[in-house]
């Protein structure tokens, strides 16, 4: 019987538990209106006590009287609002209710008709209350006190309208300081307003490819969305300074024939917290507008990293498309080469490598701290501040991006919600985003996470062909006599040249084609250019004989060696003309876009560097100058490199996976050449001296030669020291009269007079030799082509020496001219 009477129990249970509770609602939803009620009783009965005849006991007997109806509506109120706190308790009642009694007669409304049912009735009730209070405040009933209501209003408006003139005076102040601030810095284009087109673009045909494709979609949006797909909203544009970022969004707002808004990159500095985040909400707003009327709409920021970074201590993006790059400027162990050895190592390497654990040795837990990864996620900011912009630039910047679709107009916003008509769905706001920089680390993650950015290329230098297109281009606009031959030469020799730098030569060629009165650019006139960019104007000093034998003789030893050993490079030019910080210099580049370097290479850059030392020794009977330090500093580097790093030396283990523990006592760790790894970058050093002096005795006139022809023009171009070593004919030297067999006799005595001075320490005045003193038939071949003499020079105060400290350059003597070691 228990049991039959337990299982009756559950399914009485059960049964009431089919029946669902009625949603619990919070405390104040249940008595707001009851308040409201009872409000409007307590101020009615106050008002009644107004005359000084009626009593408390009074007032409240005419109010309970007089205002019968809202006992009534109380007491309605407080019923419905008790079956309600029984329904969320007892579903049967919840369902007698809502299912038998009113199930067939209730009116089923839409979530809108539902929503402007209750909008009417809160009117309703507003204009109810205002009626009863102007009724019972001019002792008339509720319908005659709101009917005089106006009336009342209008003998109190002058009053009313001093103190809203007030108010509004006191915020339009504000207003329009805001306003005046959140003003300039952003440009609006209209289609006729640019000229520039994609033909006008030269040397970046493949990013220039991707951007039209992303233009095409904003033409023709069908194409991708019929298919499902969406329009790309965003495009970052980054690379070094010049590449052509900004032509080539120039060149976008002049194809499309959409309206083209700049955006400056100061536009953003605020003066007052607010004025960021103001003049975003008022550029996307214009550009909402823009979109709507001409059915789409471009907008480029430039230098977009002042916008786009939370903070200093924003980890910004280290994967992707930047990780390299981030990497290297972390100061990765695979910055020098050509595979990022970081991609196919775990998490805890990898923080390893990236330098979390800088400190820690080798074996220790390589968690990172709580602190740490909050700066390297970028979740702390820099004193409170945001970048960029300022406090709230950016994230404003980042809702605009990818926020909700904003209903436009104030009649529809408004006027329609108003009167209780539903909005009109937003339009499709057609936006293309364009941003450029060469600081890509520095931008937030959320600004390039897709949606936002979709397509990130980075315009790097142009590749040869690329040059050669440019330097094409910018040749046309004048008068020239360059050949297409002189054009790939000028292209190889420039090869990270960018396209500003390439317009900025040709137009410093043009400078200096007119100083020299040509009617047309010449061959010379480009290379004098590109030698006042690279080099900068020569300082206004002259060597004495001695010492400006022995710069040429220095680098003389650089150019032949290089020339002899250095076959990935070709020597761009070598001067003796002093600059700020070096008396001269033989400068190389790449013949080709290469991105690998080899052993046997990098020997060859050492000797090249080495060739100063070997030179010095052997032309100047063992002596040697303070001016190989730069040389020697660079070898060592290169030879350390390889025997540490690079796995070309007599070990295999890299320093770089090998990070130094602080020993004990505190004292810092050794260098990198104490021990045997300095012992063996020593040894490697001996070996290359060795073979770069084999080098130099062998190839003893060619220096000869080539220091000959820079004493006598200053300055060589590549295409000139070649001719030199071979003994050919070119623009700028004959080569031809270093071949005579006088030529050695000749300089040889005028070298021998030099290094007898140089050993006794006194000044001697002595003729460079001239062609015609070993080669009376060629001399007329072999004039300086930039137009100095040769007679002796004299200047006081002469550089202390000499030296290459631009880059490497070699030095070399030759048994019969030398004067022993």
């Amino acid at each position: 019987m228990e049991a039959e009477e337990d299982e009756d129990d559950g399914a009485v249970l059960v049964k009431a538990a089919r029946w669902p509770l009625r949603k619990p609602v919070p405390l104040w939803a249940r008595a707001r209106l009851l308040v409201l009620i009872a409000g409007v009783w307590g101020a009615l009965f106050w008002y009644s006590l107004n005359d000084p005849l009626v009593s408390w006991r009074d007032g409240l007997v005419m109010t309970w009287n007089s205002k019968w109806w809202l006992e009534v509506l109380f007491a309605a109120e407080l019923l419905r609002q008790a079956n309600y706190l029984l329904a969320e308790h007892w579903g049967t009642w919840d369902h007698f209710w809502v299912d038998l009694v009113f199930g067939q007669r209730r009116v089923r409304l839409s979530d809108w008709g539902r929503y402007r049912a209750k909008r009417l009735v809160a009117v309703l009730a507003a204009i109810a209350l205002v009626a009863v209070v102007a009724g019972a405040a001019q002792h008339e009933n509720p319908v005659a006190g709101l009917f005089s209501l106006p009336g009342q209003l209008v003998s109190v408006l002058g009053y009313v309208a001093y103190i809203i003139f007030i108010m509004a005076a006191i915020v339009l102040q504000f207003v329009a300081m805001y306003w005046f601030l959140s003003r300039g810095g952003i440009e609006v284009y209209f289609p006729d307003d640019i000229r520039t087109r994609f033909s006008h673009v030269w040397g970046q045909d493949a990013v220039l490819e991707r951007v039209k494709e992303s233009i095409v979609f904003l033409e023709d949006p069908g194409s991708i969305e019929s298919k499902g797909g969406y329009v790309p909203g965003g495009i970052l544009l980054w690379g070094p300074p010049g590449t052509g970022k900004t032509l080539m969004a120039e060149a976008v707002a002049g194809e499309t024939g959409k309206p083209f808004v700049f955006v400056d990159p100061g536009a953003f500095i605020q003066m007052f917290v607010g004025i960021g985040p103001l003049k975003v909400r008022g550029l996307f707003r214009k550009l909402r507008k823009l979109a709507v009327r001409y059915g789409g709409v471009i907008v480029f920021f430039d230098e977009a990293d002042s916008l786009g970074s939370r903070g200093m201590l924003s980890g910004g993006p280290a994967g992707g498309v930047f990780g390299d790059r981030a990497a290297r400027a972390g100061g990765s162990p695979w910055a020098g080469g050509a595979c990022h050895g970081g991609t196919y190592v775990s998490e805890d390497g990898l923080n390893v490598l990236l330098g979390y654990q800088r400190h820690t040795p080798l074996g220790a837990p390589t968690t990172v701290p709580e602190s740490r990864r909050r700066v390297r996620d970028g979740g702390m900011m820099m004193g409170g501040m945001g970048g960029g912009g300022g406090m709230g630039t950016l994230q404003a910047l980042l809702t605009e991006m990818s926020g909700l679709s904003k209903p436009r107009g104030f009649m529809n916003r408004v006027v329609r919600r108003g009167l209780g008509m539903k909005p009109k769905a937003p339009p499709k706001y057609r936006i293309m985003i364009m941003m450029a920089t060469n600081m890509p680390n520095s931008l937030d993650d959320a600004l390039l996470r897709p949606g936002r950015i979709d397509r990130i290329y980075k315009v790097g230098y142009p590749s040869k062909s690329g040059r050669v297109r440019t330097y094409q281009g910018y040749f046309d606009k004048v008068h020239h006599d360059l050949t297409p031959a002189d054009i790939d030469k000028l292209a190889t020799v420039t090869p990270y040249a960018t396209g500003a730098t390439m317009k900025d030569l040709v137009n410093e060629s043009l400078i200096v084609s007119i100083r020299r009165g040509h009617e047309a650019i010449t061959w010379s006139d480009v290379l004098e250019a590109k030698r006042l960019k690279d080099l900068g104007l020569p300082e206004d000093v002259e060597y004495v004989e001695q010492e400006r034998h022995a710069v040429a003789v220095h680098e003389a030893c650089h150019a032949v060696v290089a020339y002899r050993a250095r076959k990935h490079l070709e020597i761009d030019l070598a001067t003796i003309e002093k600059g700020g910080t070096y008396l001269g210099m033989v400068h190389s580049i790449k013949p080709e876009d290469r991105f690998t370097n080899w052993k046997s290479e990098f020997e060859a850059d050492v000797m090249v560097s080495l060739a100063s030392l070997a030179g010095e020794r052997r032309f100047f009977g063992g002596d040697s100058s303070s001016g190989v330090s730069g040389d020697l500093e660079s070898a060592t580097a290169i030879a350390s490199f390889m025997e540490a790093y690079w796995g070309m030396g007599a070990t295999i283990a890299s320093h770089a996976g090998a990070r130094p523990v602080q020993p004990a006592g505190g004292q810092e760790g050794g260098g990198l050449l104490q021990g045997d790894l300095g012992k063996r970058v020593e040894q490697r050093l001996y070996e290359l001296l060795e073979d770069t002096d084999a080098l130099l005795a062998a190839n003893e006139v060619e220096v000869m030669a080539v220091a000959h022809a820079l004493e006598s023009h200053k300055t060589l171009s590549g295409e000139d020291v070649e001719a030199v070593i071979e003994g050919k004919p070119a623009r700028g030297v004959d080569g031809r009269i270093y071949k005579v067999a006088a030529f050695a006799e000749v300089f040889g005595a005028y070298h021998r007079r030099l290094l007898q001075a140089h050993r006794d320490r006194v000044k001697l005045s002595v003729s460079l030799p001239r062609p015609a003193d070993w080669a009376p038939g060629l001399a007329g071949a072999a004039g300086p082509s930039n137009g100095h003499d040769h007679a002796p020079v004299r200047a006081a105060g002469a550089p202390d020496g000499p030296g290459s400290g631009g880059g490497p350059g070699p030095v070399v003597a030759l048994p019969e001219i030398s004067g022993g070691t």
